[in-house]
């Protein structure tokens, strides 16, 4: 029996889920604010949080297919268009959606650099 090395986690999805998850107490604590200032009407405010919230979810739960990904960058427009409703959110919004982004250009190129080295290890261990 040989001892392999085990091949590398993702870092893209470590970084996506990370951003997912706590996009999920920004919505918690949006809600409370759009309540709060009466925005909008508390049941259709409660409403749309706990569908950002199940978006947000499963897209977290998804990341290991390309379905997550692409259900993040719907969460992540779903979270600017709504945001519109309280200025401040925007801008924390607009925040998360740059963190998303750079989570996906960072995480691949960690993951791609992961892959390359435990390649070269995997070679290595052949090589008499």
């Amino acid at each position: 029996m040989t001892d392999q090395p085990r091949p590398p986690s993702s870092a893209r999805r470590l970084f996506s889920m990370t951003i997912l998850v706590s996009e999920v107490f920004v919505v918690l604590f949006a809600v409370l604010v759009v309540v709060g200032l009466r925005l909008v009407p508390a049941g259709a405010a409660w409403a749309g949080a706990a569908a950002l919230t199940v978006l947000l979810v499963t897209a977290a739960g998804l990341l290991r297919t390309r379905a997550g990904y692409l259900l993040g960058w719907v969460a992540q427009l779903a979270l600017l268009a709504v945001s519109v409703t309280v200025p401040t959110m925007l801008v924390l919004t607009g925040v998360f959606v740059v963190m998303w982004v750079v989570a996906q250009r960072v995480g691949g190129r960690v993951d791609r650099e992961r892959r390359e080295r435990h390649a070269a290890e995997l070679a290595a261990r052949v090589e008499p």
